[in-house]
C-alpha cells in the first residue's frame, strides 16, 4: 500500500471500530537515511535504514489519545487502533480539544532531488575523501548524510495531503594539537555540498586557532559565524517563538513591539527547503514571519494553542507539542542585501579563500587581509570595522536560566580569536557566556549582518537553521570554558 492508501485505512477502521462519531487522523512517514561517519581521517562506518511510521491520533466521546507503530500490514493497523482506542477510554476528559484540520490547500513540496534520494555510498565516501584530502594531513572527522523522506495525512473530516523531501548535510572537523575547526552545511542536494571546501575551511580554521591565548572575562564586541547564529536561532524557536510558551507567558515574544534591532528578520520558512508542506495535524506549512525588521509579528502555533488565542494554527502541529509547545523548526535570519559586486556567495564561496596559518594558501577569490580565521569574505567585511573584539566560530552545550528573558549560558567552541583594528591577530581560549539572547539581538545591538546565508543542520532531519554571520555590540563573557 501506499502512504496514502495506508493513512486512509487506519482512519476507515477507528470509524469502524468506534463508530461514525469518532475523530481520527494519521500520518505515515517513509524514512530513509543514510550515514557516512569518518574519524581519524578514515570512513570507519557507513549505515542505512529505512523504516514506515503510522502515529495515529484519535479523540472518542470527548476524550483524545495517540498511538504509534511500524506495521503497515492489516494486523498491524488493526493492533495500533484498537491499542489507541483502549488509551482514549482511560484518558481524562480533553475540553480544548480543536477538532480537527479541514479539507485545505496544500501546496506541494518544492524540493526534491532523486538523485540525492537515492544516493549510493560511494557519492557520500567521495566528498569525506574530498574534505580529507583538502586538510592537508590534519586529522579529520565528521559525517555525510542523505535523507528521504515522503509521507502522507488524512483525517476523518476529509482532509488528506502528500509530501516528500530530500535533504544533504556534511558536518566535518579538523584538528592539529589540541585545536579544532569546523565546516558544515546542509542542503536539498547532495550535489550541493563541496567536501574539499568544507575541509579547506575547517583546515584553516583549525591552524589559526592553534597556541590560544587566555583573555580576561567581560563584555566583547562579537562577530559570530553561521554555525554559533544557528545556537541562537534554535533557543529563540523552543523558548521564543513557542506559542505554548506564549499563553502561558512564559515567553519573552511581545507580537508587535519592537523587540530587536531594525536588521533583523526571522522568517520560519519550511518551504525553502527539506520540509514537508504539511504538519503533524495535516495544517498547510507556509513562510511565517517571526520578526519583520525588528518588531515580532507571530509565534507559532499547532490547533491546540492556536485556539487557545484564537489565532488558528500556522503549521507547526508536530510530536510534543502538547506538552512542550509548537515551535518554528526551519528559521531562516535574513541576510542584509547583496550590492551588485559582492564576491562569492553560500558556503562554496565561505570556505574557498584565505592565508590559514602555517602557510597553507587556498583558492578562491577573497577579500584583502582574509585569514585562516575568517574564511570567507563576508566575514572579513563585518570583521573591518572592529576595533577590539572577539571573532566566534560556534557555540555548545548550552542550556536556559531564565526562560522568560531567555538567559542562556553555553561555551563556546571550535576557535575564538582577538580581533584588533578589523584583524584577527590571536586565538584566545574558550570562555563560558551568560547572555539573553533577545537581547544580544535587541534594537541598535546589531551592527551588521553579512549577505550570504549558510544552512546548519540539525540533529533531527529536515530541522535546520540559516544564517549569515552576524556582527553585535555586546556579548557577555563570565569565565573561562572551564569555569
Amino acid at each position: 500500500m501506499t502512504e496514502l492508501e495506508i493513512a486512509g485505512r487506519v482512519v476507515e477502521l477507528i470509524r469502524r471500530l468506534a463508530g461514525p462519531d469518532a475523530q481520527a487522523e494519521a500520518v505515515v512517514t517513509r524514512a530513509d537515511l543514510a550515514l557516512t561517519r569518518f574519524a581519524n581521517s578514515f570512513i570507519h562506518q557507513n549505515v542505512a535504514e529505512s523504516g514506515v511510521g503510522v502515529r495515529l491520533r484519535v479523540h472518542v466521546d470527548g476524550r483524545t489519545a495517540a498511538g504509534s507503530g511500524s506495521l503497515v500490514d492489516d494486523d498491524g493497523l488493526r493492533a495500533l487502533v484498537e491499542r489507541t482506542l483502549a488509551a482514549a477510554r482511560l484518558c481524562p476528559p480533553d475540553p480544548a480539544w480543536p477538532g480537527l484540520t479541514p479539507p485545505s490547500p496544500i501546496v506541494a513540496s518544492a524540493v526534491f532531488d532523486e538523485s540525492t534520494a537515492f544516493a549510493e555510498p560511494d557519492e557520500r565516501a567521495a566528498r569525506v575523501r574530498d574534505f580529507v584530502d583538502a586538510v592537508g594531513g590534519l586529522e579529520a572527522a565528521g559525517y555525510c548524510r542523505t535523507s528521504y523522506r515522503s509521507g502522507a495525512f488524512a483525517n476523518s473530516a476529509g482532509h488528506s495531503a502528500l509530501g516528500r523531501t530530500t535533504e544533504a548535510a556534511m558536518d566535518g572537523i579538523a584538528r592539529i594539537g589540541g585545536s579544532d575547526g569546523v565546516a558544515r552545511h546542509c542542503a536539498d542536494r547532495l550535489a550541493d555540498l563541496d567536501g574539499a571546501a568544507l575541509g579547506a575551511r575547517a583546515a584553516a580554521k583549525a591552524r589559526a586557532a592553534a597556541d590560544p591565548v587566555e583573555l580576561p572575562p567581560g563584555r566583547y564586541e562579537v562577530v559570530l559565524e553561521p554555525a554559533a547564529v544557528a545556537d541562537l536561532l534554535q533557543n529563540l524557536s523552543w523558548y521564543g517563538f513557542n506559542g505554548k510558551r506564549y499563553a502561558e507567558r512564559q515567553s519573552f515574544a511581545e507580537p508587535g513591539a519592537e523587540q530587536f534591532d531594525r536588521s533583523v528578520t526571522l522568517v520560519d520558512d519550511p518551504l525553502h527547503g527539506s520540509a514537508f508542506p504539511y504538519d503533524l495535524e495535516g495544517s498547510p506549512r507556509r513562510a511565517l514571519t517571526l520578526v519583520d525588521a525588528g518588531t515580532t509579528r507571530a509565534v507559532a502555533h499547532d490547533r491546540r494553542s492556536g485556539a487557545e488565542l484564537g489565532t488558528g494554527s500556522t503549521g507547526h502541529g508536530m510530536i510534543g507539542a502538547s506538552t512542550f509547545g509548537p515551535t518554528p523548526r526551519n528559521i531562516r535570519l535574513l541576510a542584509a542585501p547583496a550590492s551588485a559586486d559582492a564576491a562569492g556567495g553560500g558556503v562554496g564561496a565561505a570556505a574557498t579563500g584565505g592565508t590559514a596559518a602555517g602557510g597553507a594558501t587556498g583558492g578562491g577569490s577573497v577579500a584583502t587581509g582574509v585569514t585562516g580565521a575568517v574564511a570567507d569574505p563576508d566575514t572579513a567585511e563585518l570583521l573591518a570595522d572592529v576595533q577590539r573584539g572577539l571573532l566566534v566560530s560556534d557555540f555548545w552545550y548550552t542550556r536556559v536560566l531564565d526562560p522568560k528573558s531567555l538567559v542562556i549560558t553555553g561555551l563556546t567552541r571550535n576557535g575564538v580569536w582577538l580581533v584588533e583594528d578589523g584583524v584577527p591577530t590571536r586565538p584566545v581560549r574558550d570562555f563560558r557566556f551568560t547572555e539573553s539572547y533577545p537581547r544580544a539581538l535587541g534594537p541598535g545591538a546589531v551592527l551588521g549582518l553579512g549577505r550570504w546565508s549558510v544552512r546548519q543542520p540539525d540533529r533531527i532531519d529536515g530541522v535546520w537553521w540559516e544564517a549569515p554571520p552576524v556582527r553585535l555590540a555586546a556579548w557577555n563573557f563570565t569565565g573561562g570554558a572551564s569555569g
